[in-house]
């Protein structure tokens, strides 16, 4: 459902990706590893459609996305590809219920079925309690399941995750590590995740390897 190839991106004198391909399959969970500055999170970004590759090919769902106009790139990605980040990226301001439906207003659907599947991915993540909090009175954990719910609103073909538990605890980390093995199987959600953490990338369901802006392994 993801099909990638010939990837390369510069900035400056630089070139941070020499020719990556990557194909992922509907349902797979996906982990990329390798050492800082391998180009891991730029691929990602790309993938995504928050930068553009100087060089290649992206198509998801068999819709080639390098070739879409800033118009249209922003409407397909709020409508099938969920990020979450190390750093939650939740709005201060708004309550936890509030900043997962931002996707689904942003994708113009009514504003009470929205507010219905927010609180439904809220009670299932274990934050029925935590609905009206704002984040700042949240835990680490607690925002984090906020962003996946955020992630999940609009049913995107795929999750992209940077570093996703690289801002939590050993005991959260575990907890989201149960969840997106859960959102796998309940769901058949695809997964791509940027990770240093070890025991994340194993149980993936395959695990690909970047060094040096190239797919090594």
């Amino acid at each position: 459902m993801l099909f990638a190839e010939n990837i390369y991106k510069k900035y400056g004198n630089l070139t941070v990706l020499k020719g990556v391909d990557i194909h992922i399959k509907k349902g797979e969970l996906v982990s990329i590893i390798g050492p800082s500055g391998a180009g891991k999170s730029t691929l990602l970004h790309i993938l995504g459609t928050l930068d553009k590759p100087d060089e290649g090919t992206i198509s998801i769902n068999n819709e080639r996305i390098d070739k879409l106009n800033s118009r249209l790139l922003s409407a397909f990605r709020n409508k099938h590809i969920g990020f979450i980040f190390q750093f939650h990226h939740l709005l201060p301001e708004f309550s936890a219920l509030e900043n997962v439906c931002i996707p689904g207003w942003i994708n113009k659907e009514n504003k009470y079925t929205v507010e219905k599947r927010a609180k439904e991915l809220l009670n299932r993540l274990g934050l029925e309690a935590r609905l009206e909090n704002k984040p700042g009175q949240l835990s680490g954990g607690e925002q984090q399941r906020v962003a996946v719910a955020r992630a999940l609103i609009n049913n995107p073909s795929i999750i992209m995750a940077d570093e996703p538990t690289g801002n939590l605890d050993s005991a959260n980390a575990d907890d989201l590590h149960q969840l997106f093995l859960k959102l796998r199987d309940d769901y058949h959600q695809t997964f791509l995740i940027v990770t240093h953490n070890e025991a994340l990338a194993q149980m993936s369901d395959r695990i690909l390897q970047m060094k040096d802006g190239r797919m090594v392994s």
